[in-house]
């Protein structure tokens, strides 16, 4: 597995959100946590064992990382798809977290079957795309043309990764709403005011069916606060989970 690794304080992992845009979250949050942030399997050029393609199979992965680095008292921190993958930890098995932040998750469904709740990100045109990811999109419009080859082949192959992760159902476990009462943790549920892809509402949903969570929005920001407004959400998660000595 490939991650970053540093800084020094509580440990902090951090899951990314699986979408192409660089940012640079894991080194601001190192200034107050020790931050491991792995690259998912199949992600930025990473290796991914066969045996690893559920939303599922990533959980167990970093509950085992945990695990290999005997890591408690761990805040978890996950964006859209990172987010997902943390609910789905922290569900499972909580002894070694202390916190959960989740950004912009996916992995629900809160309205009827016919209802979407979550834009479909494959079938639609990329300034769509961008429309919905972000309140300013053409601050962060990606210029196919002016890419290496090595850079292109990295954006497919991520997109090809986000899609085998997220496509069947779309984009949610149907299971996951209802286990969410099982997360006993202290959490923070943080949106993006102007997100298009999941609604403000759906992550108020979220919150609401964790116990004791709480629910902020990050404003003049969209589907991605660590790449549009990354001062504000390292300000959120530092208030929320920065105030632990180191395990």
């Amino acid at each position: 597995m490939q991650f970053f690794r540093g800084g020094s304080g509580a440990p902090l992992l951090l899951l990314d959100s699986g979408f192409s845009f660089q940012h640079d979250l894991a080194a601001r949050l190192a200034k107050t946590f020790n931050v491991i942030a792995p690259l998912h399997p199949g992600f930025g050029g990473s290796r991914r064992p066969e045996h690893i393609d559920t939303v599922d199979d990533l959980a167990y992965l970093y509950l085992d990382l945990l695990e290999s680095f005997d890591l408690r008292g761990v805040t978890v921190v996950g964006a859209s798809l990172g987010g997902w993958v943390a609910a789905e930890m922290a569900v499972r098995c909580s002894h070694r977290l202390a916190k959960l932040v989740l950004v912009d998750s996916l992995g629900i469904k809160v309205s009827d079957r016919e209802t979407p709740d979550i834009a479909d990100i494959f079938a639609i045109y990329e300034e769509e795309l961008m429309a919905l990811l972000f309140r300013d999109p053409q601050k962060f419009k990606i210029d196919a043309r002016a890419l290496s080859e090595q850079a292109l082949a990295c954006m497919i192959e991520d997109r090809s990764a986000h899609a085998l992760y997220i496509w069947e159902p779309y984009a949610h476990n149907p299971k996951l709403l209802g286990r969410l009462g099982r997360i006993t943790i202290p959490t923070l549920v943080i949106w993006g005011g102007n997100d298009g892809l999941v609604k403000p509402d759906y992550g108020r949903k979220f919150a609401a069916a964790i116990p004791n969570a709480t629910f902020t929005t990050v404003a003049q920001c969209g589907h991605l606060p660590q790449v549009e407004q990354p001062e504000r959400l390292v300000e959120e998660i530092v208030r929320f989970a920065g105030d632990r000595r180191a395990s």
